[in-house]
């Protein structure tokens, strides 16, 4: 997966933070990085999902930054139906026919319609979203870097349990750099619910 080339995102070597930034930020670090221990294993995590960040390195520097670049054009250039310009895009929703039937007698039609019920989901819901946002993008995150450390399991049910207290004693003993990273990735995971 590459992500928005301007995303935060961090990399780690075996239990070490190597590099933290943008991806041509930290793409370049790794890079430099891999010249020096040519046998490390790198992962690189988008700071909000946890997810995956895959690049390749080869090459110079110059090259590398060629490469993102033309990635990052592709993105802006692609355009599918709906009004990209004002950040429309349109896909595909599959709905039974009595909620077609109520969504064309809404006014503004069943666009304006989905727009406002998502809103207003959105708002009511952001605590939980976030919180649970929070969990997968730490369990991913755990569960790459941390899945062999002593607690590994006992802190994910903590962290699932909303037990801050727990969580912080079972990762205590971990290596700084993840202990930091997961804590930073599960602060939102620990905030009161509002349901």
């Amino acid at each position: 997966m590459l992500p928005d080339l301007t995303r935060p995102c961090t990399a780690f070597s075996d239990t070490k933070k190597i590099a933290a930034g943008d991806i041509l930020e930290v793409a370049l670090k790794v890079q430099r990085y891999l010249k020096e221990h040519k046998k490390s294993q790198v992962h690189v995590f988008d700071d909000s999902t946890s997810a995956p960040i895959e690049l390749d390195l080869r090459g110079t520097p110059d090259d590398l930054r060629e490469r993102l670049r033309k990635i990052e054009e592709s993105t802006e250039k692609k355009s599918g139906p709906g009004r990209p310009k004002l950040g429309v895009v349109s896909k595909e929703v599959t709905l039974l026919p009595q909620h077609w039937e109520w969504l064309s007698i809404q006014p503004g039609g069943a666009s304006v319609t989905l727009r406002k019920l998502i809103e207003e989901a959105k708002k009511k819901n952001v605590t939980q979203d976030q919180i649970r946002l929070s969990q997968e993008a730490t369990y991913k995150f755990m569960n790459v870097m941390a899945g062999n450390l002593e607690n590994f399991e006992e802190a994910l049910r903590t962290l699932y349990a909303k037990d801050a207290k727990g969580f912080e004693l079972l990762i205590a003993g971990w290596p700084k750099d993840i202990r930091e990273h997961a804590r930073g990735l599960s602060r939102r995971a620990f905030q009161k619910s509002s349901k």
